[in-house]
């Protein structure tokens, strides 16, 4: 008994009652645990722990997979808002997805989805993400994506990705060390000049750099304590050294971007920027 509810928290608290079969659980355990209301059965074929994860309960009722927005957020990427409701994909070709309260991505995948998947590759996600998604939004996520490691450039770019997903590759950098200064690259690209993240200055890390003496750095929704004090030294060191540092807060790049633009372009007009 231990052994069927081990198996099915390693697999998030659902598995399909076929692979705990071949994993050696025997029948007579698994239905002693549904008798006592220790497992369920969401969907024919699965099986499930009390309290399972409800967007997987969802994919297995509905027979879809877990793909776009909605999965990017389950691997923790940089989303800005979660989604009104969930977004999925078919199982394969020719499958049949009824009336559900879901956004459906019915485009061919990048990659195949193995049988009884319930969650998307990132290959499929990131391509799902740029269709569905504002430019500025996927390529928050997509860079987030690379930054993190779950997939590299050069996979993606061996891909046959379509017009957007291709357009976001060439503009993303995995440097990023945050959405937010993703966002913030994002809409100073304009400038005629560089804009680059996460550069090395005075022995710590820079947000953005823009030409070679304006520095842009952003404060996220927690910046407290120690790590601020610590930001606080470094922007003094580096006014010793004739940087211009503007420190901005998450709400003022979120709510606020009038502002951050305000600040930037009148340092830019001053020629704080130049060498």
């Amino acid at each position: 008994m231990v052994a069927l509810q081990q198996l099915l928290r390693k697999h998030d608290g659902i598995l399909r009652t076929a692979q705990l079969y071949e994993s050696d659980v025997k029948r007579a355990d698994l239905e002693r645990a549904l008798s006592r209301g220790e497992v369920f059965r969401p969907q024919r074929g699965w099986l499930a722990l009390p309290g399972a994860d409800p967007e997987l309960l969802f994919a297995a009722r509905h027979h879809v997979v877990l793909s776009c927005v909605t999965q990017a957020k389950r691997l923790r990427l940089w989303v800005r808002q979660a989604p009104a409701q969930l977004h999925v994909a078919p199982p394969g070709p020719g499958a049949k997805i009824g009336q559900i309260a879901a956004t459906v991505h019915w485009r061919k995948p990048q990659v195949l989805r193995p049988p009884y998947a319930l969650v998307d590759r990132i290959e499929n996600v990131l391509c799902h993400v740029a269709e569905c998604q504002s430019r500025e939004d996927a390529l928050v996520i997509w860079e987030s994506a690379l930054n993190r490691q779950l997939i590299r450039y050069d996979q993606l770019n061996t891909l046959p990705l379509n017009g957007a997903a291709r357009k976001l590759l060439q503009e993303c950098t995995p440097f990023s060390d945050s959405g937010l200064e993703s966002l913030v690259q994002s809409r100073l690209r304009w400038l005629p000049t560089s804009v680059v993240q996460q550069v090395h200055v005075a022995g710590h890390r820079v947000d953005i750099l823009i030409g070679a003496r304006l520095i842009l750095q952003i404060d996220g929704a927690s910046h407290t304590g120690e790590q601020r004090n610590s930001d606080i030294d470094h922007d003094a060191e580096l006014i010793q050294m004739n940087y211009t540092v503007i420190r901005v807060s998450y709400a003022q790049v979120m709510y606020h971007w009038e502002e951050v633009q305000d600040k930037v372009l009148g340092a830019f007009a001053r020629g704080k920027h130049l060498a």
